[in-house]
């Protein structure tokens, strides 16, 4: 039977049949909530929606803690509070300073911290075990309240854990991020977008698109983030950074070659 091009012509756009569908080629349009500008307009470019995602998990995959995240966050948690809502965070690996987080727009009156109890003697508190804080990070997303959360989770998770997280996502009117060590890219994760991020200089940060309702990039993103470092501390690391690269090129590179030198 010979089947007429004209048919697949006239059927409709994916996205018209269903939000969630799209075509391989295309970024997915989230339709069902606006999503928060993420500042970066290069970034916004990439991420289905123009933004960051409601309704839904975005994952960032971390070689370390402080590599530039929270930096890239601000914006949105800023507009997300200028909304008159509230960021949560959950079990951050540190204690947020408080004279960082309003250098970078964020109020802290609608800042709010969960971590674990506190360890008599003045000691540092103990984290909340996994269970604990899967179920408060759960609780928070159903209940609305918030507009924003983060939550530092370990990189070994049950996948049903994660498959929760989202289902409850789906109830949260606002952006959602779990944060997991960079060991977690090889476990399956139910978020539909996830990045990975690294340094890419001082004060710069490379985005690798791991995971969109989309095709996949084929270079990371660079971005220019909020300066967190002093102009001399700045020259230091980019001298440094520099000496490093030299010293990791090839013997024959860093030599030139002796007939050169002679007819120099």
């Amino acid at each position: 039977m010979t089947v007429s091009p004209d048919l697949f012509a006239a059927l409709p756009e994916p996205e018209c049949l269903h939000p969630a569908l799209w075509r391989a080629h295309q970024l997915g349009r989230e339709q069902q909530q606006p999503a928060v500008a993420s500042g970066f307009a290069e970034l916004d470019a990439e991420l289905p929606g123009g933004g960051w995602p409601a309704r839904a998990l975005t994952e960032l995959l971390l070689p370390h803690p402080g590599v530039g995240e929270l930096r890239l966050l601000a914006p949105a948690l800023a507009a997300v509070q200028g909304g008159g809502r509230s960021v949560l965070l959950f079990e951050p690996p540190a204690r947020p300073q408080a004279g960082t987080l309003a250098a970078l727009g964020l109020d802290l009156g609608h800042l709010l911290l969960v971590q674990g109890r506190a360890a008599a003697g003045g000691a540092a508190a103990a984290p909340l075990p996994a269970a604990d804080l899967l179920w408060a990070l759960e609780q928070a997303l159903k209940c609305g309240h918030a507009g924003a959360l983060l939550a530092w989770l370990p990189p070994r998770l049950p996948p049903e854990a994660l498959r929760r997280l989202q289902l409850a996502a789906q109830a949260h009117d606002g952006p959602a991020f779990v944060l997991r060590a960079q060991a977690a890219l090889a476990r399956p994760s139910a978020a539909p977008l996830r990045l990975r991020l690294a340094a890419a200089g001082p004060d710069e940060l490379a985005l690798h698109l791991v995971k969109r309702r989309g095709p996949p990039l084929a270079q990371p993103l660079r971005l220019a983030l909020p300066p967190a470092l002093s102009a001399p501390a700045r020259e230091r690391a980019l001298r440094l950074a520099a000496e490093q690269a030299a010293a990791a090129l090839p013997p024959a590179l860093k030599t030139r070659p002796r007939a050169a030198s002679a007819s120099s």
